[in-house]
């Protein structure tokens, strides 16, 4: 566990009508409460959107949190995503706020783009890709104004980002498409923001040299892959460019970068691409985003993370510590991301480094239910016939709520108050946080309606007959579709309740259960005989090692330089794993670990390729 200094823990405020003060549990929560945490946990827990935009034509209702603008402004944070009627701020990155702007798109931006430019947020992201700036210098009111001055672009302006350099200039990136590169123009903000002259051709894929880059699950397919969402950052005297590629409903879905001392180019590939990359775990996937500095000078990058259930487009959002290493070299640390992190206002001994080490205890372990299983077909998009998404898992049953699939998920018959789901974590563990994420079976639910919650109690014993409550959200008013709870403080226990209460949608269903901390028991032992073997084709090459007894699973690290082994990918299970996102140009180092309920173990030892 990392050294975090100067932090006290807060004790969270009395649910209104909740027991009396002897009786109080560990957690309970007014009805629209502040969370006094110092950790989250991935995928971001705000009120995510249910989209309308497609209801005319398939009458799917789903979530969805995407393509993420973040920016800075006035010491506040102000989120930007696709199709949500409005945008969330927050003042420290755990809570989010939802505004509802006095003016904003009719039919939701699509992948908007924002900038900070003389104390006024401007922000472009016109649903037709044909559409004006628009800025307010009030955003918690939200009076957006707009010019009228269509920025009209030969094919449209897809996925923008607008950038505005230390002298004021201001820049327009856009892309989506795998046919089109990523372009580049300067705005005139002296004349609506009307481009000065033509775009610039910047970047465009090659996933015949840069693995990462090809197209489906794994990278297995071949269809042409989709190269979309640019953020701009400058540090130092640097801009960096980043793209997401190769698409958004894979988990592969990354960012890469490219650098230039000039903010249209010429721009040169990074070596160490991508820098954004999580194929494995609960939630995958980290592209089309965003990074922003906190108030603390510390960078963020904001990630669209997959789903893809209900619909390709189903994803939600997720954030890493990131950052530029001594030589330039930015990264973006998605090791263990789905696993509960420190908060930026929560110090620790290094940013790079957030992971609280509170493990997985509920991963595939007994679990019980009072719930009869639901026997209805499902209602969704499925396109996993064209290539364009997986197939669909239809096996609802109550084990599916915590084997670290979010794309699978357990579907209760009913939905009442004396509804549970009960994990034996088979010993006596130190329980630190729970996440509970709902998914939306059948839903019929569009829009923003302001009667969603999420009611519930979170039980714990350490003999399944005597229970205690560790946390109390009965009389929550919140939508927390993925509730994420830090207790107080560890509570040592073996088995852990969740007892249902109210949810708005008409079917209890729960895609992961999910119950941090750590066991009592020795870290596991370092894997043996780890070997890499670089295939013909460079781009990929194959990982061994030796099993670990007890082991949950592993993550393998790689990069181009021995002390910057920055990317990573977490595996349940099995000791390989088939790296399939390399460049053909480079060498390359790697490291193996093992983890499980206890810890991490020891690293082994550096392999390297040429």
């Amino acid at each position: 566990m990392k050294n975090i200094k100067h932090v006290l823990l807060l004790p969270l405020l009395l649910a209104i009508g909740c027991a009396a003060p002897e009786e109080k549990t560990q957690n309970t929560i007014e009805p629209m409460g502040r969370k006094n945490f110092q950790t989250y946990c991935n995928p971001i827990d705000i009120d995510y959107t249910y989209m309308s935009h497609y209801r005319a034509n398939n009458n799917v209702s789903y979530r969805s949190g995407a393509d993420p603008a973040i920016v800075n402004f006035k010491g506040k944070y102000y989120m930007f995503v696709t199709r949500s009627h409005g945008y969330w701020t927050s003042d420290d990155m755990s809570n989010w706020r939802f505004i509802r702007p006095q003016s904003w798109y009719f039919n939701g931006s699509n992948a908007p783009a924002a900038t900070v430019r003389d104390g006024k947020i401007l922000v472009l992201g016109d649903p037709s890709g044909r559409g004006a700036v628009i800025e307010t210098d009030n955003p918690d009111l939200g009076d957006w104004t707009t010019n009228f001055a269509v920025i009209n672009m030969p094919n449209g302006t897809q996925d923008p980002m607008l950038f505005t350099d230390d002298d004021g200039k201001v820049y327009l990136y856009e892309e989506s498409s795998n046919k089109f590169p990523i372009h580049g123009v300067e705005l005139d903000p002296d004349n609506y923001f009307v481009p000065k002259g033509e775009q610039v051709d910047l970047l465009q894929l090659h996933p015949e040299k840069h693995g990462w880059e090809r197209f489906g699950q794994d990278h297995r397919s071949d269809i042409k892959p989709f190269i979309e969402g640019p953020w701009m950052v400058k540090h130092g005297d640097t801009y960096y460019l980043e793209y997401g590629a190769p698409g958004t409903q894979w988990n592969v879905y990354a960012d890469g970068v490219y650098t230039s001392k000039s903010p249209l180019g010429p721009f040169t590939y990074a070596d160490y691409n991508p820098i954004s990359y999580k194929p494995g775990g609960f939630l995958k996937g980290s592209g089309h985003g965003s990074t922003v500095q906190d108030n603390n000078g510390n960078y963020w990058h904001y990630a669209t993370m997959a789903i893809s259930v209900n619909f390709k487009f189903e994803r939600r959002i997720g954030m890493y510590p990131a950052g530029f290493e001594d030589n330039g070299q930015m990264y973006v640390n998605t090791a263990y991301g789905d696993y509960p992190h420190y908060l930026p206002d929560t110090e620790v001994d290094a940013h790079k480094e957030r992971f609280t080490g509170w493990m997985l205890l509920s991963y595939n372990k007994p679990v019980s239910t009072n719930s009869g299983l639901v026997t209805k077909d499902i209602n969704v998009v499925d396109e996993s016939a064209s290539g364009y998404m997986q197939e669909q898992i239809t096996d609802f049953s109550i084990n599916s709520i915590n084997d670290e699939e979010i794309r699978s998920y357990w579907v209760s018959e009913a939905n009442n108050d004396s509804i549970y789901v009960e994990v034996d974590m088979e010993k006596p563990m130190d329980v630190k946080a729970i996440q509970i994420n709902f998914q939306d079976f059948n839903s019929k639910i569009f829009g923003r309606p302001d009667t969603l919650k999420q009611q519930f109690t979170i039980e714990a014993s350490l003999d399944g007959k005597s229970w205690k409550t560790i946390a109390d959200y009965s009389k929550n008013q919140r939508d927390m579709p993925h509730g994420y709870i830090e207790l107080e403080a560890p509570v040592e226990a073996r088995y852990i309740r969740y007892n249902h209460v109210y949810c708005t949608n008409e079917y209890l269903s729960i895609s992961e259960f999910r119950v941090f901390g750590n066991g009592k028991e020795a870290l596991p032992e370092t894997p043996a005989n780890f070997q890499v073997k670089r295939q013909k084709d460079r781009r990929n090459a194959d990982l061994t090692w030796e099993p670990v007894e007890g082991a949950t699973g592993y993550v393998i690290y790689w990069g181009i330089e021995k002390d910057k082994l920055n990317l990573n990918a977490l595996m349940y299970g099995e000791p390989g794993y088939e790296l399939r996102a390399l460049n053909t140009d480079n060498g390359y180092y790697y490291q193996v670990e093992a983890f499980d309920e206890n810890g991490i173990s020891k690293r082994s030892e550096v392999m390297y390729t040429k």
